[in-house]
């Protein structure tokens, strides 16, 4: 079985294992576990894929929820989806309307299993709350010359429970802890930073966390200086950069990325391919 199953996660905390390119899984307190885009296909030329063997085998972890962030294939992956489905009939699939249709039309999924979720909109699984956002306004950026996406693009932010009851006494909270709250970006728009629409559906929740789709050149995504202020305008406490380790073509380099930021501001934090970390 994969590590995260026996895991004990302590109460107040949150297991974040990261796969690579935009795939996690968490593991909360209560023993939730939820995948974000998994993407772990079988077949890996070495001209394409760094590593030529999938970083997970689904039928080692039993996955209760399964949030997907777009219609592309390195995040919306029939292939894993599939596996995952077998493992558990009960995995509840979760994502925007093309990934919900093509888990539909592409898996063996029953359709009870499948649920479309919308920006603005939220879903409780088990003790985790997901508020549903926007990664890439559907209208693109005209300003900017940036074409409206092909398809919905959300990003999504999660909240664990109250790690212990809070006591009230008149206008006194005593007692009171707010669980941890962490981001996942998804693929954002280039210039996410300068959206104030999309920086307020964040922050408004106060993330403590977030993991941040990136690039030094590619225009489609952030560059490193957008990130960093993607970062900081969000309030983040912590940033991991995430959307490599997977591609030949579209890594990058996570140090080069990290020397970016300064001092005073959301504090750069880098999880190895493959590895979980307990947060916080």
């Amino acid at each position: 079985m994969h590590p995260l199953v026996d895991l004990k996660v302590p109460e107040g905390s949150v297991a974040v294992h990261w796969f690579e390119q935009s795939s996690f899984a968490l593991k909360d307190s209560d023993g939730t576990i939820v995948q974000i885009d998994p993407y772990f296909p079988r077949e890996r030329p070495s001209d394409r894929f760094i590593h030529t063997e999938p970083p997970l085998d689904e039928s080692a972890l039993p996955t209760d929820f399964v949030l997907l962030t777009h219609a592309h294939g390195d995040h919306t992956c029939p292939e894993s989806v599939r596996r995952i489905w077998e493992t558990s009939d009960a995995t509840l699939f979760v994502g925007p309307k093309e990934s919900a249709h093509q888990v539909a039309a592409e898996t063996d999924v029953a359709s009870r299993n499948i649920s479309e979720i919308n920006a603005g909109e939220s879903v409780t699984l088990n003790g985790l709350t997901v508020h549903a956002v926007y990664a890439k306004p559907p209208e693109g950026d005209a300003s900017a010359d940036i074409a409206p996406p092909d398809v919905t693009h959300l990003g999504y932010v999660i909240l664990t429970k109250n790690s212990r009851l809070s006591k009230s006494i008149g206008r006194r909270v005593l007692g009171q802890s707010n669980g941890v709250t962490l981001y996942f970006s998804g693929d954002p728009i280039n210039n996410f930073a300068e959206h104030d629409v999309l920086i307020s559906a964040v922050s408004a929740h106060k993330p403590d966390i977030g993991f941040l789709t990136n690039h030094p050149t590619e225009g489609e995504f952030p560059f490193y200086d957008g990130c960093v202020k993607m970062a900081t305008r969000i309030g983040l406490k912590h940033a991991v950069p995430v959307h490599r380790a997977c591609f030949v073509t579209r890594d990058y380099d996570p140090n080069e990325w990290a020397a970016q930021f300064s001092a005073g501001g959301p504090e750069p934090l880098i999880i190895q391919r493959n590895s979980h970390i307990i947060y916080p």
